[in-house]
């Protein structure tokens, strides 16, 4: 099968089969008279069970690992569960972060409905987000200096 073939097959684009083999995810044999990429049944099950994989979150470089451990005839299957185990608890909380992000911006649009726009003048960026009150800082609601990190970003970019 060429790219194209390959990738109608398992429906995805030619690209993410191309993108797959740079990853090293996917091996073609090569065409010995015009270099075409060639794959087989076997590279139509691979990319198949890649596309599972990312459906569970993985990424290409933990699925480059799972498929090592295959390759090499070792089950990479306690490998799978603790990945899964170990990220599983961070999706909830993104989740419950990511549930608040919401409740807030419904909470935004609701009370921006009825306000005009504004012109910034020079003190005044936009009146709407400026309107919006404060997000309150650990230290506020627990007495220290600590600052809570914002939704949607990653304490390496923790607010000051």
């Amino acid at each position: 099968m060429k790219v194209s073939e390959l990738a109608k097959s398992a429906g995805v684009t030619a690209e993410t089969v191309r993108h797959y083999v740079r990853e090293g995810l996917l091996h073609p044999e090569r065409h010995p008279d015009n270099g075409y990429q060639l794959f087989a049944q076997g590279d139509l099950e691979r990319l198949r069970f890649i596309q599972r994989a990312r459906t569970l979150g993985f990424g290409v470089a933990e699925i480059r690992e799972i498929l090592a451990h295959a390759d090499q005839g070792d089950s990479p299957c306690p490998m799978v569960r603790d990945l899964l185990a170990s990220r599983l608890p961070e999706i909830q909380a993104r989740i419950v972060e990511l549930q608040a992000l919401a409740a807030r911006m419904e909470q935004a649009l609701e009370t921006w409905a009825e306000m005009p726009d504004g012109t910034p003048d020079g003190h005044s960026l936009c009146r709407l987000i400026e309107s919006f009150p404060e997000p309150l800082r650990d230290n506020q609601e627990r007495g220290n200096d600590c600052h809570r990190t914002p939704i949607g970003t990653t304490s390496s970019e923790e607010t000051p």
